[in-house]
């Protein structure tokens, strides 16, 4: 019974790498499906924020005509929309529309005595257009918190006293500036209104009313301001959310997602389901390094958000600062100015590249009748590939891990659809690498040592003679010449890739939703992924060949801990907090690496990762060569092994586009085996050397 059952697990193996290739074809479709919606989105948007520009004219000697002339240089170097914000009364004091005062300031207004006992607001309007369009925006503000005003004049103009102290009424959020929407509007921007949820309670009505004048202005979409979407904090008694998403639906209008928050604005997930998905990615340039940058530096980073990022409105922002060594106040605005304008600035060369200047548009996304029959597909793949897995370390039981896993993936789409595509698109990103150096470590195993090793029902047995040292450890293999031994390492290393990469079509497949191209959901457990496989390959090397695991791991268990050890894993642990310091967004980076980043981008169109082809792949593939015939090499191979998670992982960056992705992977492959060829010839030349002197100068310290 039990060599039965040993018989049909071993049959199961095969039937689960043809389950996991047929996988991997009907995933082709969805990957296609996905590269069609990322061709259909290219435009940029260049956005200025109008807040900026009054702060920083506000510390102007005539504030109103270097708005004036900033606005003209904006639209001349490219920059299309302005952002403005709900308003407030300091707002609107620094665009000029109004002049507040305290009672006490008013008092001295008049020369008379401050009043006791009253602590008012006092404002007085610029004009009488200022009166007209102001003053109903003003009054709409206050009647929401119920506040007591009248009308007021002083010295010809006309204003209103509000019955808050002033303190408060600055504090009170008031509609968007008319005036400054029609005079932006005039000059030829489109406005990217801001919104916040400050505006309580949540009234369905006068948002209705809001949005539509700023239909009449040309307004596509809208930016949040805070941590909270507009409707937030009503949503669980009104059901808020829906209704600010219905109206934006109604008068079609989208919202922006800004990258690299530290944490999504609450409800952001939701208001995108709701609008379908009209969303485009936001990168946000900060004053600080808006003036510190480089032009240059800031053209290239532009770049590569358009390109790798999927990002199509770039944020512009300035501020005021002190400047000692200029003795005055300066700002960025003409770095900003030098980066954007000419043939080398931002806007003709990312136009060059593919991203012309216009209103950013969200990706036309498609839903064919046969992606869920499919993505069905793709997930049984991804079932049978981490089957494969296990059943590599426990052996007889690849039928019932793949049944339970059938069984298990399908009661978690029912529970929580995206949370069981995410599983297995990061157990199938494990699996996959891992059961690819597993496979090359028996191949090798099997050429030194005459073993016979199985991955996934594959037999495979060679022989070959082996030398011992002295003290019988088997440390050089002999018999295999170097030219077979680069055959083998160049035939491994293009096997083990492939294998790898099988788990690419898969992830791509389960994680085929606009949701991950707008970062809204994410690939779960980049750490894992860049660990699992590394320590599950040292422990098979470890355990799996040779002799017994079970008399190897009492040998482990029985070894005397060493100050060496100690050393040694303090040593391994330090080098693993930083591998995983570089993992993710926001890895960190060494001395000039950026520059050097930045010197692959201009030169290959598309940055391979230093990782891979710098060190990963190259020690991998001189590893593959060099544990032939020497057993210590096997360490190589399991250190060069993150050049494998790291081919994985990029397709991880789902809001990568994918033909960026692809390029990536097979330019660093391509480089890493260039340099790993001239790692092998250093190596047969200095192993060369060493044989021809070694003897002499033995001799002459025997003497």
């Amino acid at each position: 019974m039990l060599k039965r059952w040993q018989h049909w697990n071993r049959k199961a193996k095969l039937w689960l790498w043809i389950i996991t290739l047929i996988g991997v074809v009907a995933a082709m479709p969805l990957g296609y499906n996905r590269m069609t919606m990322e061709s259909t989105s290219k435009q940029v948007e260049y956005v200025f924020d109008y807040r900026d520009l009054v702060e920083i004219a506000e510390i102007q000697a005539r504030p109103h005509d270097y708005i004036a002339e900033q606005i003209q240089n904006m639209k001349y170097v490219g920059v299309t929309t302005m952002s403005l914000y709900e308003s407030s009364l300091r707002e609107l004091q620094q665009a000029g529309r109004l002049t507040y005062y305290n009672s006490k300031d008013v008092a001295l207004l008049q020369s008379q005595l401050e009043p006791k006992g009253q602590n008012f607001t006092y404002l007085l309007f610029t004009g009488e257009r200022e009166k007209e369009e102001i003053g109903p925006i003003i009054r709409e503000a206050f009647d929401r918190v119920g506040a007591v005003y009248r009308d007021w004049s002083f010295g010809g103009r006309e204003g209103m006293v509000i019955e808050l102290p002033l303190q408060d009424a600055l504090l009170k959020p008031i509609n968007f500036d008319p005036i400054t929407i029609k005079t932006l509007r005039d000059a030829g921007f489109h406005i990217l209104a801001r919104f916040s949820d400050r505006v309580l309670p949540y009234d369905e009505n006068q948002v209705d009313m809001l949005l539509s004048q700023l239909k009449e202005y040309g307004v596509t979409r809208i930016l949040f301001d805070g941590d909270k979407v507009k409707g937030y904090t009503n949503h669980a008694e009104d059901q808020s959310i829906d209704s600010f998403g219905q109206l934006l639906n109604k008068y079609g209008m989208g919202i922006t997602l800004i990258e690299n928050l530290k944490k999504p604005q609450l409800g952001i997930n939701k208001l995108a389901f709701i609008t379908n998905y009209n969303a485009v990615r936001l990168y946000s340039l900060s004053p600080e390094d808006a003036l510190g940058m480089t032009p240059q530096a800031i053209n290239d980073r532009f770049l590569l958000a358009a390109k790798d990022r999927n990002i199509r409105m770039f944020f512009l922002n300035a501020a005021p600062s002190a400047s000692l060594e200029k003795s005055g106040i300066i700002n960025s605005l003409d770095n900003l100015y030098m980066s954007m304008k000419g043939e080398d600035g931002i806007v003709q060369t990312l136009a060059d590249a593919g991203f012309p200047p216009n209103l950013a548009q969200p990706f036309e996304v498609q839903h064919p009748s046969y992606a869920k029959p499919l993505k069905a597909m793709v997930a049984a793949a991804a079932v049978a590939l981490i089957a494969l897995l296990i059943s590599a370390f426990v052996s007889g039981v690849a039928i019932p891990v793949f049944l339970i896993g059938l069984v298990g993936s399908a009661g978690l789409y029912v529970l929580k659809g995206p949370l069981m595509e995410q599983a297995l698109a990061l157990g199938a990103g494990i699996a996959a690498p891992t059961l690819a150096l597993v496979w090359v470590m028996n191949r090798i195993y099997s050429r030194t040592a005459g073993s016979e090793r199985s991955v996934g029902g594959t037999e495979w047995s060679t022989r070959t003679a082996e030398g011992t040292s002295e003290t019988g450890v088997k440390w050089v293999f002999e018999g295999i010449p170097a030219r077979r031994r680069l055959g083998l390492a160049i035939n491994w290393f293009v096997v083990t890739a492939l294998m790898s990469l099988v788990a690419v079509p898969i992830i791509v497949g389960l994680l085929n939703n606009v949701t991950y191209s707008l970062v809204l959901e994410q690939y779960r457990g980049v750490s894992l992924l860049h660990l699992a496989p590394i320590a599950l390959t040292a422990i098979y090397v470890l355990l799996y060949t040779g002799e017994s695991k079970i008399k190897r791991l009492r040998g482990f268990m029985k070894m005397p801990i060493t100050v060496v050890m100690v050393i040694v894993g303090v040593i391994v642990a330090a080098a693993g907090f930083y591998y995983l310091s570089r993992t993710g967004n926001a890895g960190t980076t060494l001395p000039f690496e950026r520059e050097f980043r930045t010197f692959l981008e201009s030169t290959f169109g598309v940055r391979p990762r230093n990782k891979e082809f710098l060190f990963s792949h190259p020690l991998f593939f001189a590893g593959l060569f060099l544990a032939l015939r020497y057993r210590a090499a096997w360490l190589f191979l399991i250190v060069g092994s993150i050049g494998q998670l790291s081919m994985v992982d990029t397709f991880a960056h789902i809001h990568t586009p994918l033909h960026i992705s692809i390029i990536r992977v097979f330019l660093g492959l391509g480089l890493g085996a260039i340099f790993g060829l001239v790692l092998i010839g250093v190596w047969q030349l200095l192993e060369g050397v060493w044989r021809k002197w070694w003897p002499v100068w033995k001799r002459k310290f025997a003497e």
